[in-house]
């Protein structure tokens, strides 16, 4: 399957961040739906359903927690693809991502856009 076809929702309250990482996926060929806090998140997730999401942890008007417990409550969130985006190496926070189903997770600060790009492909191509 083509990068035309995958939807990817990034839910990121930091603008410039948000931007970036769409811009990168964008020009990659993914089609590219924002969200900028996890009520806004959740609500694109459950109308566009999209191949996979890039969820930060801390936001304004809904928790990236609270929207993955939500997201995972649905029929078609069960499976949802989901790499966790964080500032915080909160082990407690990661644990519970983990727990719901997470399979990976981006520490911010710590990765360039490539790493990104390689996550999404990694998930997107198995």
């Amino acid at each position: 399957m083509n990068n035309q076809a995958k939807k990817i929702l990034i839910i990121e309250d930091d603008s410039a961040l948000r931007q970036a990482v769409s811009d990168k996926l964008n020009r990659e060929g993914y089609k590219v739906i924002e969200a900028r806090n996890g009520q806004e998140g959740l609500d694109k997730a459950f109308t566009s359903k999209p191949d996979l999401i890039l969820l930060d942890i801390i936001m304004p008007k809904m928790q990236g927690l609270e929207v993955l417990e939500k997201i995972r409550e649905d029929q078609w969130g069960q499976g949802a693809e989901i790499i966790l985006m964080t500032n915080l190496a909160e082990d407690n926070k990661v644990a519970k991502a983990l727990k719901l189903g997470v399979k990976d997770y981006l520490i911010k600060g710590d990765w360039k856009l490539e790493d990104v790009l390689k996550k999404v492909r990694e998930k997107l191509n198995k």
